[in-house]
């Protein structure tokens, strides 16, 4: 490893995979340049490499197509941002962590205990921040709830409620047409979008589980509820019109309305009909919900118990419209109700409800900056980086190889019908 130091007033980044999460990370860097500076990038796909390097003024020699060009070259920045596919990271994590790079790292931070844990050591050993992308630790709305819980205002927390309203639309976008759609390509439907809620309960109560059992299966995405008529894909499909999962509307209408960002960017480079049509007629989203090799859950409930007695319920579920996730918290002395973007508090002696004041920067999905988490995330790496102090990031290696760990005992809990020790 090198002598970690090297940043200077502005700290300098690698990208490594100019996907969504990668492009909207380094943007950050564009918006803050006093602070932050990506210098390199890695992307094997042509489109998105040559685009990111344009936005980010990178010389030629600075966009490759694979990390491991960067990683030949040293410590060429100080910190690296790993954005690849939840199946590529623990390569590249050890790789750059023995470089001494201080690494921003994709959730899920890997999908074993075994890739987990060889992280937080790597990390460790090298004496690097590590930052997991758990980007809901940093909102308002976390930062508000966390308050409220943390100041006894309800009393001692007995009962939590936390619901995920994946939405409809983006359950087929992601969870049934695309990357995440299948456990031996990616994950598992818990790691792969809901590792984000496990991590948020265990951070607003400020204890992990130590017992979790768990229910879901895929119920509906399934090739036995194809609708009669139903094509493979939605261009030649004779029913398309009265499907609610229609690609052709989805995607359709998000490029008529002018949204050349997530979801529509994953499917075209290029914003265009032609383009579009292309994809849909060639490409995995334009393909029939009901005619997809998907195997991921359409829904789930975890059920936990923490050290101090108090027990919660996690339910993850597609069928729903795409909302922000809603949690109500159960005290001894009162009730705190909030759905991401209001929060109140019941109060149990007085008998009255009030609101608690707040600011969401933005929807609390990935189009909208997780409700101000992924700006919130950067700029407490940085900000980690650039002082040398680990303790401005929320989400480290140790919290979140315990998130992890929850997240993986509950899968083998629904698999095994068993109640799992974490």
């Amino acid at each position: 490893m090198s002598s970690v130091p090297l940043a200077s007033s502005v700290v300098t980044l690698a990208v490594v995979g100019a996907g969504d999460r990668g492009t909207g990370h380094a943007r950050w860097a564009l918006d803050h340049p006093e602070r932050a500076r990506v210098v390199a990038v890695a992307e094997p796909r042509r489109t998105r490499r040559d685009r990111f390097a344009a936005a980010h003024a990178l010389e030629p020699d600075a966009a490759v197509d694979d990390w491991r060009v960067l990683a030949a070259r040293g410590r060429i920045a100080d910190a690296v941002l790993i954005c690849t596919l939840d199946r590529e990271h623990l390569e590249p994590v050890l790789e750059f962590a023995a470089l001494g790079y201080h690494i921003l790292l994709e959730k899920p931070m890997a999908l074993t205990e075994d890739e987990c844990r060889r992280i937080v050591d790597a990390v460790e050993k090298a004496g690097v921040i590590l930052a997991v992308g758990h980007v809901l630790r940093y909102t308002p709305y976390t930062r508000a709830v966390k308050e409220v819980v943390d100041s006894g205002r309800i009393g001692d927390v007995v009962n939590v409620q936390h619901l995920e309203p994946v939405g409809f639309w983006h359950q087929a976008h992601s969870f049934v047409r695309g990357n995440w759609g299948r456990t031996d390509r990616a994950t598992t439907m818990l790691m792969a979008k809901s590792c984000h809620d496990i991590d948020w309960l265990q951070y607003v109560l400020g204890q992990p589980p130590v017992r979790v059992s768990s229910f879901g299966r895929l119920s509906h995405f399934r090739p036995e509820n194809r609708p009669e008529g139903a094509a493979d894909r939605c261009l030649d499909c004779s029913v398309e019109s009265a499907c609610p999962y229609s690609a052709r509307r989805e995607y359709g209408d998000r490029l008529a309305r002018g949204e050349h960002h997530w979801p529509l960017s994953v499917v075209v480079d290029d914003f265009t009909p032609k383009a579009l049509e292309t994809a849909l007629r060639e490409g995995p989203y334009g393909r029939c919900v009901y005619a997809c090799d998907n195997d991921v859950v359409d829904h789930q409930v975890v059920s936990m118990e923490f050290a101090s007695g108090a027990t919660a319920t996690f339910t993850m579920t597609a069928f729903t419209e795409q909302a922000d996730r809603r949690t109500r918290i159960f005290g001894t002395r009162g009730e705190l109700r909030g759905d991401g973007e209001s929060l109140s508090v019941y109060d149990f002696l007085t008998r009255t409800e009030e609101a608690v004041g707040l600011s969401a920067p933005g929807a609390m999905d990935a189009a909208g900056g997780h409700g101000g988490g992924d700006a919130a995330l950067m700029d407490a790496f940085v900000a980690a980086v650039a002082t040398g102090d680990p303790a401005l990031v929320k989400s480290g290696p140790r919290e979140s190889l315990t998130s992890h760990l929850t997240v993986l005992a509950a899968e083998r809990a629904r698999h095994a019908g068993t109640v799992e020790t974490v």
